[in-house]
């Protein structure tokens, strides 16, 4: 009989606490914004920022100052028991990053579990941006160094980079702007989305495609050649050539496009010849 009893006690007390995480999930869109907070942090020019490991949107915007603003608005779970946002600061280097739950299956059937948090950044623009295992949208304004995204479950939108700019790993549509294209040149792979370059100057650069599944414009006015390799390679040439641009393994249509020419030349590459039939 007490057996029975513990046990009857025990369904009920999980009842609750399920009941409870039900509501919280069936409540989530209409929860309001939570805990806050913000602070400033200066920094020299050249400075490496960093954000990583947030569950939640990330947005870098850039100004004509010498500090960093960062903004975290944490929005359901718990600001203090759940995933909280740690900053770490030199003035060469800024680090936001998510740190790591605790508590595992127990804090999560309590209801204080995983956070969603919104991450909004104003940095100047003479910085270096990374952005590295983002579980939402991440939005980098204009900045004047280069830019590295990696490990992004939502769309990657850069206004402009100036240097190097790599793009690896993200599940979205990505746009990105190129001020000035350095002699890393630029590197994109690992992207389930549809993939849009907005080069601001003409360039002189060589570009090459593999493992492409989608369609190549090149509206650019200074492609001096252009063939393609099978079914889903290709390369191409910018004026000169020089700086590589290298796309491996995007699954969606890839555009360029140039701000240069007023009017510019669209380029698209014909389709891809069909696969060659099964041989017998």
């Amino acid at each position: 009989m007490k057996r029975r009893i513990f046990v009857a006690i025990l369904l009920i007390v999980a009842a609750f606490f399920v009941g409870r995480q039900v509501n919280r999930f069936k409540g989530a869109d209409r929860s309001p914004v939570g805990h806050e907070t913000q602070r400033s942090y200066p920094l020299e020019p050249g400075a490496l920022v960093e954000v990583r490991g947030i569950n939640g949107s990330v947005e870098v915007n850039t100004a004509e100052t010498d500090s960093a603003d960062v903004r975290v608005t944490y929005a359901g779970g718990n600001a203090e028991g759940g995933r909280r946002v740690v900053v770490e600061h030199t003035p060469s280097e800024l680090v936001v990053r998510g740190e790591g739950n605790e508590g595992g299956f127990w804090r999560w059937l309590s209801g204080r579990g995983e956070t969603r948090v919104a991450v909004v950044l104003t940095v100047p623009r003479r910085v270096e941006v990374t952005l590295r295992g983002v579980n939402g949208p991440a939005e980098v304004g204009e900045v004047d160094g280069s830019v590295r995204v990696t490990g992004v479950n939502g769309r990657v939108e850069v206004a402009q980079s100036a240097g190097r700019t790599e793009v690896a790993g993200v599940n979205g549509n990505v746009k990105f702007g190129v001020a000035r294209l350095g002699a890393d040149g630029i590197e994109v792979k690992g992207v389930n989305g549809n993939v849009d370059v907005f080069l601001k100057t003409n360039v002189d650069a060589d570009l090459e495609v593999r493992g492409h599944n989608g369609q190549m414009t090149l509206d650019v006015p200074n492609v001096t050649m252009q063939e393609r390799e099978g079914h889903s390679r290709m390369r191409a040439r910018f004026g000169a050539g020089g700086a590589p641009i290298n796309f491996r393994g995007v699954n969606g249509n890839v555009r360029f496009e140039s701000g240069a020419a007023a009017v510019s030349s669209s380029s698209a590459l014909p389709p891809p010849p069909p696969p060659a039939p099964p041989q017998r």
